[in-house]
């Protein structure tokens, strides 16, 4: 039998050897390499990695709505795309050469989307990204035909993501308020063009919230599995508005016929809800169309009536003459002897804006015939420093804070540089200037009893982007005068659309009881410091006088057909007053109007 051979000593001992300085060698060769990754160029190496193989991409937050009082929209966001590009893959073809397909495309893409065709050119010549914008906020149907007649020409790389667009259904109503958004910059940055109104002071509000996406790509292909990372987007909240889109529209149509038929410069008319202050309507003339702001004149595109101060002639005699009533200097009977001119101690000569000799008003008469001469007479039995506490209370010389940038405080003169020459101007409405909301606040004063309420256009409570808290919710209410005052100047006003008595007959509304009153005033100009020998013109009045409903005021600049408050501001207060009282259902008056006396 032969005898067993002995095992090899040794063998599998010198195999596990070997085998683990073959492991040590491929360990410290992985090794060397995450040294070199990790420790000695970190950055060229992260650097490569994201230019190759991840794309960042910007979600558009959806930006909040801008409402009526109604919850008809004035600007909102509708369905759009942007339209994007991967450079790599419209220079490559199927089989993954590199073609120069980037002068076609950009010819394409001008052609169908506008885009500049340069611009574009160097977008999709690009090397060292996947992601260009070539068009931002798209029609959403528009973006996505584009696309697939490009994917059908052979041009790959196209693709599209969410971006909505901002519209304004209503063209140019409201638009002095509302502002214009302008469309972002191809490579997604907003247009620094882009502002104004509501969408400007509110823009933090609107906005809400880019979200983000960054996700991993190879060959122009989003990898499943790759490094891919969304922050979604907060969408802006909606801001409701006091304005009546309605009313608006029609209020901006009066005002146009009226600054055209006058030949003015420009115009204003406002319709506030003399119960809270509510603006219900702020129309600017001209204006402009939210949708295209570029196509007009940079001087329309703002607030007009609440950033270019004006002296507001006689509309003011109705605060000097509530400020008299109800410091008890006068009653509405209080006789007045007018000569046809007064010398102010100032050296100049205060005259009527009509032609008379002695004439003998009572204060109602002096409001309903206008006269300059038979303010200042009454005006005088009050001192500056009293007068001045009530202009400042009626809002004169203060901005009212409802979220227009930009808007003008107007100028009340401190009282202690207040000569008597000065305040006998100031008395009958010049050498002061307003806004025009702050005027028609003014005068809602006597509408709401005596009782001055801050106007609004914001419903509830909204903060601006400049941190200030406006709306009804936070408006303010201060006592002016007393509510008899306030009745007795109402009175009074009733007298200035008398056929017999008043000045403005043209402003009745028929079937209501109307109180109102007329102003011309002379403009200053700036760049001589004087007045240049036009005019403002304006009516503001309220209705029904028993039981007020709604304060309308209406100016125009610079008429040029020779006609004063009454007859430019007087049929266009009338025509939008109806509108108002008709649209909101308020019963005709069934009480008699006042019978002051005018004359003794």
């Amino acid at each position: 039998m032969p005898r067993a051979r002995a095992p090899r000593r040794g063998a599998p001992q010198m195999r596990l050897r070997i085998g683990f300085v073959l492991i040590a060698f491929a360990l410290s060769v992985f090794g060397a390499r995450l040294v070199q990754l990790q420790g000695l160029d970190p950055d060229s190496y992260a650097a490569m990695a994201a230019a190759e193989g991840s794309v960042d991409v910007v979600l558009p937050a959806q930006r909040g709505e801008i409402l009526d009082r109604n919850g008809e929209p004035l600007a909102e966001s509708a369905d759009g795309l942007m339209v994007i590009a991967d450079p790599a893959l419209v220079n490559t073809d199927k089989d993954g050469n590199e073609v120069d397909r980037a002068p076609d495309l950009a010819k394409f893409l001008s052609t169908k989307l506008g885009v500049d065709y340069f611009t574009t050119l160097t977008r999709l010549r690009r090397t060292d990204t996947q992601f260009q914008y070539i068009a931002r906020e798209v029609p959403a149907a528009k973006a996505t035909a584009v696309v697939a007649r490009a994917d059908q020409l052979g041009y790959d790389g196209l693709t599209t993501q969410r971006d909505p667009i901002r519209e304004y259904p209503a063209g140019d109503v409201a638009a002095n308020l509302i502002g214009y958004l302008g469309t972002p910059l191809p490579d997604g940055t907003p247009n620094p063009a882009a502002g104004g109104g509501f969408e400007l002071s509110f823009n933090q509000l609107l906005s809400g919230t880019d979200g983000s996406a960054r996700y991993s790509v190879a060959g122009g292909q989003k990898l499943p599995l790759g490094d891919n990372t969304i922050v979604e987007p907060t969408d802006g909240s909606d801001l409701h508005t006091t304005i009546d889109r309605q009313l608006q529209w029609y209020t901006q149509r009066v005002l146009r016929q009226t600054v055209d038929a006058a030949g003015g410069d420009s115009g204003t008319a406002i319709v506030l809800d003399s119960r809270t202050g509510e603006v219900l309507a702020l129309a600017d003339d001209p204006t402009f169309d939210s949708n295209a702001p570029t196509e007009s004149s940079p001087d329309d595109l703002g607030t007009r009536s609440m950033q270019e101060p004006y002296e507001p002639g006689s509309v003011e005699k109705v605060l000097t003459f509530a400020s008299l009533l109800d410091a008890g200097k006068v009653t509405p009977r209080t006789k007045l002897t007018v000569p046809s001119e007064l010398d102010s101690n100032d050296g100049h000569t205060i005259g009527d804006w009509f032609d008379h000799g002695t004439i003998h008003l009572t204060v109602a008469g002096a409001l309903a015939k206008s006269s300059n001469i038979g303010t200042v007479l009454a005006g005088n039995r009050m001192g500056p420093d009293q007068l001045h506490r009530y202009l400042t209370s009626f809002g004169l010389g203060q901005t009212t804070n409802v979220g227009v940038r930009g808007e003008s405080r107007g100028i009340l003169p401190p009282a202690s540089q207040w000569t008597q020459g000065l305040e006998d101007r100031i008395d009958f409405g010049q050498s002061v200037s307003v806004n025009a909301l702050q005027m028609a606040a003014a005068i809602n004063t006597i509408a709401n009893g005596g009782e001055r309420i801050d106007p609004s256009l914001i419903e509830g409570r909204a903060t601006t982007t400049d941190g200030q808290v406006v709306g009804t919710d936070v408006a303010q209410r201060t006592r002016v005068v007393s509510p008899k005052a306030a009745h007795q100047t109402a009175m009074m006003m009733e007298r200035v659309v008398d056929p017999e008595a008043g000045v403005a007959p043209s402003a009745q509304v028929p079937g209501y009881r109307v109180a109102g009153k007329t102003g011309t005033a002379q403009r200053a100009n700036s760049d001589c410091g004087c007045y240049d020998g036009t005019f403002t013109v304006s009516f503001a009045g309220f209705a029904p006088t028993d039981d007020p409903r709604f304060t309308v005021y209406v100016v125009v600049q610079n008429p040029r057909n020779g006609g004063g408050g009454g007859s430019v501001g007087g049929p266009a207060f009338s025509k939008i007053m109806s509108y108002a009282l008709r649209r909101y259902g308020v019963p005709p008056t069934d009480t008699k109007p006042s019978t002051l006396p005018v004359e003794w």
